[in-house]
C-alpha cells in the first residue's frame, strides 16, 4: 500500500536538495528509497511530477509524495535493551555506545532495530527498514532515544522533531576548555568535499545545511586538559555536535574522524559523546515528558582519567634543615626526584647556559677559563658581599632552573607514579608557580630544624661560621614564616631515623590526600549528570 506524505518548503532550507530534505523528514525510509520514488515520477513539486533527486528546493514549494514501504525482512534478535519508560505507543531507551540504530551496507544485522523487534513484535506490522526509528545517535554515542511502536505515533513523533519541538541534551568530554564557558554556534553542515565519511563545516550556497548548537562548560580541569560540556542541538545534523566542537578547536575525546589520532590514541575506544536529556511530548496523551540518564561508566572513568594528576612536591626549609637528605629518602621509595642545587652545578659546567650567561655579564670574574666550570667561591663571596650582584646571579639563573623543572615534571608524568618531588630552596622567595606552566599547584612540604641544631649542621658540613650563616639566611624569610606558608611541615631536629619514619609518613599522606581529592571529583562530577 503507498504512503502518502505532504511537506511545504520553509525558507530556511532554500536551496536543498530534494531527496536530502525528505530523508530527513521520512526517518523510517531509506535514501534510496526516496530516490527511487522520485525517479517513478511518484513525487509533486508544486502538483507538476518531479523526477530530478537533486533537484533544489525553494521557499514555499508544496511537495506530494507517493512511496512504496520497503518490506524490512528484518529477523528479531536477542540483545540487551536498556529501556526506561514505555506504554503501548512508544518507548524510550538508553542506547549502548557500540550499538548501530538500524541496518546498514556495514551492519546489516545486530542493530538497535533488530532488538527493539525482539522486544516489541508489534514493530514488525510497520514498514521499511527502520521501522520506529524517529531519530538516530552515531553508532558510538550513548544515551536516550525514543522509538515509535506504531506508524501513527512515528509520523507524529517525526513531525515534532521536524518542528523541533523536541529538547536534546548532551554530555561531552571535550579537549581545553572554550572559552567564552557558555556560546552558541550556527555554522552549516555539509558533506566533506574530499572524506565522504567526514562531514565539515559547508557554506549554505555550497550544499551546507544549516546547524545550531549550544554549549555551557559544566567543568573545567584546572590544568585546561580538558572540559566536561553540556550541549543542546536545535537543528539534527550528521555528525553536528562533533563538527561543531571540532570547528572551536575543543574536539571530542576519543573522536578519531574529527580529533588528533595522536592525542587520542591512549584515550577512550570511542567518543566521549552521551545523550543525557530527552523532553518531548506524547504524540497520545499531550503530556510533556522529560527523561534524563546519567552517562556509563567508561565516559566516567575516563573523566577520572583525564583530572588524574601526579602529584607534585616541592620541598622548601632554611640551610641546614634536611632538604636534601628527605630528597634522598624519598628518592630511594621510588620517586622521581630533581635537586635545583644539582641542577645549578651542571648550569655552572664550562660551555653551560649558566656559565655563558655570567660569562656574559660578567666577563672572567668568575669565569677566567672557558676549560673550567664557574669559581663558585669567587661567585658565593660577591653574592654574600653586594645584594645587587645576588639579584642579578638569581634573575639569570632561576629561569633556567624553572626550564629544567618544567621538563622534570613533564618526564615525571609519563612514569606512572602517583607523585614526585623537587627541592628547591628559594621556590617561595623568587615566586615560582609551577602550575603557571599547566601543572597542578605542587604540595609545598617544609623542612624545619631548630635553629641551635641547624647551625651545628652547617659549621660541620660546610665550615661556615656565624657571619655567614646570618647573611645567607638573609636571602630567605624566616624559618617560622616559611613553615607557616607549607601545607606539609616535618620536623628534622632529632635522629636521621625520625626523618626516615617521616618519610614514609608523608608518602601516606599524599595518598590518602589523593584518594579524598579522587573521591570529591568523582562526587561534583556526579551531581552534574545525575
Amino acid at each position: 500500500m503507498l504512503q502518502c506524505y505532504e511537506f511545504l518548503v520553509s525558507g530556511t532550507v532554500y536551496g536543498e536538495r530534494l531527496d536530502r530534505f525528505l530523508g530527513d523528514r521520512i526517518p523510517s525510509v531509506s535514501r534510496e528509497c526516496v530516490k527511487k520514488a522520485i525517479r517513478d515520477g511518484n513525487c509533486l513539486l508544486d502538483g507538476q511530477v518531479c523526477s530530478v533527486p537533486s533537484m533544489r528546493l525553494a521557499a514555499g514549494q508544496r511537495i506530494d509524495l507517493r512511496i512504496e514501504p520497503e518490506l524490512s525482512g528484518l529477523t528479531p534478535e536477542a540483545g540487551e535493551l536498556k529501556l526506561i519508560w514505555h506504554d503501548e505507543r512508544l518507548a524510550v531507551l538508553d542506547k549502548t555506545a557500540g550499538l548501530t540504530v538500524h541496518p546498514c551496507p556495514s551492519c546489516p544485522e545486530d542493530t538497535l532495530v533488530h532488538r527493539l523487534l525482539a522486544r516489541f513484535p508489534e514493530m514488525a506490522h510497520m514498514e521499511g527498514r527502520r521501522p520506529g526509528i524517529v531519530h538516530r545517535l552515531d553508532k558510538d554515542t550513548s544515551g536516550l532515544m525514543v522509538v515509535a511502536l506504531d506508524e501513527e505515533t512515528r509520523l507524529k513523533l517525526t513531525d515534532a522533531f521536524a518542528r523541533r519541538e523536541v529538547e536534546k541534551e548532551y554530555l561531552a568530554l571535550v579537549h581545553g576548555v572554550p572559552d567564552p564557558e557558555q556560546g552558541d554556534i550556527q555554522a552549516p553542515i555539509g558533506r566533506h568535499p574530499l572524506q565522504k565519511i567526514k562531514m565539515a563545516l559547508v557554506p549554505e550556497d555550497k550544499g551546507g545545511r544549516p546547524a545550531h548548537s549550544r554549549y555551557t562548560v559544566l567543568y573545567a580541569d584546572p590544568t585546561e586538559r580538558f572540559s566536561l560540556l553540556k550541549i543542546g542541538i536545535f537543528t539534527g545534523r550528521t555528525h553536528q555536535i562533533r563538527v561543531h566542537m571540532a570547528s572551536l578547536g575543543h574536539p571530542i575525546w576519543g573522536d578519531s574522524l574529527y580529533g588528533s589520532a595522536a592525542e587520542n590514541r591512549s584515550g577512550p575506544q570511542r567518543h566521549m559523546l552521551h545523550a543525557h536529556t530527552l523532553a518531548f511530548t506524547h504524540p497520545a496523551t499531550d503530556e510533556r515528558l522529560r527523561f534524563t540518564v546519567p552517562p556509563p561508566q567508561d565516559f566516567r572513568r575516563h573523566a577520572q582519567t583525564l583530572a588524574w594528576r601526579m602529584r607534585s612536591l616541592v620541598i622548601v626549609g632554611a640551610p641546614g634543615s634536611g632538604k636534601s637528605t628527605l630528597l634522598r629518602l624519598l628518592e630511594k621509595s621510588g620517586l622521581p626526584c630533581f635537586s635545583a642545587d644539582v641542577v645549578v652545578h651542571r648550569l655552572y659546567e664550562a660551555g653551560c647556559d649558566g656559565w655563558f650567561h655570567l660569562h656574559q655579564r660578567y666577563g672572567g670574574d668568575f669565569t677566567p677559563d672557558e676549560r673550567k666550570p664557574v669559581d663558585r667561591e669567587a661567585l658565593f663571596a660577591a653574592m654574600c658581599g653586594d645584594r645587587r650582584i645576588l639579584q642579578e646571579v638569581q634573575d639569570i639563573i632561576h629561569p633556567l632552573v624553572f626550564h629544567e623543572l618544567n621538563l622534570f615534571w613533564r618526564l615525571a608524568e609519563t612514569m606512572d607514579k602517583e607523585c614526585a618531588a623537587a627541592e628547591l630552596p628559594l621556590y617561595i622567595e623568587g615566586g615560582w608557580r609551577v602550575e603557571d606552566e599547566g601543572f597542578a599547584a605542587p604540595l609545598l612540604i617544609g623542612v624545619y630544624c631548630e635553629d641551635e641544631e641547624r647551625r651545628k649542621r652547617l659549621a660541620a658540613s660546610r665550615g661556615w661560621n656565624e657571619e655567614t650563616q646570618a647573611t645567607i639566611d638573609s636571602w630567605q624569610w624566616p624559618q617560622a614564616r616559611k613553615m607557616k606558608a607549607c601545607d606539609i611541615v616535618i620536623d628534622n631536629s632529632a635522629s636521621p631515623d625520625q626523618l626516615e619514619r617521616q618519610a614514609e609518613d608523608l608518602l601516606a599522606r599524599v595518598r590518602d590526600l589523593r584518594r579524598k581529592e579522587e573521591m570529591e571529583l568523582a562526587a561534583r562530577l556526579d551531581k552534574l549528570w545525575t
